[in-house]
């Protein structure tokens, strides 16, 4: 089952076109990371998909449905945000309360043990958090909201690296009971490598990867050896990086090769997550320039 589709999705402001002929399918029960660099439009994307922007052409189904004004969809939806706005003089557990109120499979016991784990004070003023703290109210929303199809917009940016870790662990344990549609929107691409299923990779605008995660690191690699062995192994193939030194060569490359090679003398090295999207983000930047 399908989650979210876009068929050409397009969102213009003005002269700047933040979503360009976006089209992805993002399956339920998954986790999916969408990825890119500032300004790549992953949180525009995120923003028609829950119904606060409206796109300027194309098509966008939350659930086969278009979530425009549409409550059934959208009471369905949790977006949290890293920049996330409470009234002035919320509490935290007013935040919480709000979000009982918003969310049909909100777990109150759920909520209560993660306020818990992260050390929240309950009656304490929003306004009065520090980062890490306002952060783990978006993260708690988010987790205890159990919706179908949950938004994290990098909310978890203020937590310390222990918190963030905690956030990983108690995401992929509620993950493994209650399955669920999840997106997170990072550049902690390292850190969350083990959790995406999937990967939506965007720049400027434009899907440069929509794939299954092991897929996909399983078809990048990165060869060295020497020159001319190199060259002929990489024949056939999408190079995304290339290092000279001297003789030897170092070639990262996705894409199975135009005829098999026999490479005794090359080394092989995996391409992780985050260097796979570093190279192609950087790669599609030097194509647009040439």
């Amino acid at each position: 089952m399908t989650a979210i589709r876009t068929t050409e999705l397009t969102k213009r402001y003005r002269d700047v076109t933040a979503l360009d002929e976006v089209s992805i399918s993002l399956a339920e029960n998954t986790i999916h990371g969408l990825l890119g660099r500032n300004g790549a439009g992953k949180t525009t994307l995120m923003q028609v998909l829950t119904g606060h922007v409206f796109e300027t052409s194309g098509s966008v189904e939350v659930f086969g449905e278009a979530p425009r004004e549409n409550a059934g969809v959208l009471s369905r939806v949790c977006f949290v945000k890293e920049s996330q706005r409470y009234p002035d003089g919320f509490r935290v557990r007013h935040a919480l309360r709000s979000a009982e109120l918003l969310f049909p499979q909100w777990d109150a016991a759920f909520a209560a043990e993660l306020v818990e784990d992260f050390g929240l004070p309950e009656n304490r003023v929003i306004k009065k958090l520090s980062r890490g703290q306002l952060s783990a109210v978006g993260v708690i929303i988010g987790l205890a909201s159990r919706a179908p199809l949950t938004f994290f917009d990098e909310p978890y940016l203020g937590l310390d690296a222990v918190a963030r870790q905690l956030f990983y662990d108690r995401l992929l344990a509620d993950y493994a009971e209650h399955p669920r549609t999840v997106v997170l929107s990072t550049h902690l691409i390292d850190e969350v490598s083990d959790l995406i299923e999937h990967v939506v990779l965007i720049d400027r605008g434009r899907v440069l990867i929509d794939e299954d995660a092991d897929a996909l690191r399983d078809r990048a690699v990165v060869v060295s050896g020497e020159t001319a062995a190199v060259e002929e192994f990489v024949t056939g193939r999408t190079e995304l990086h290339r290092e000279q030194l001297g003789g030897l060569l170092r070639v990262t490359v996705t894409g199975a090769p135009s005829r098999p090679v026999a490479a005794p003398d090359l080394r092989f090295e995996p391409v992780s997550l985050q260097q796979l999207v570093v190279r192609t983000t950087v790669g599609s930047a030097q194509g647009e320039s040439s």
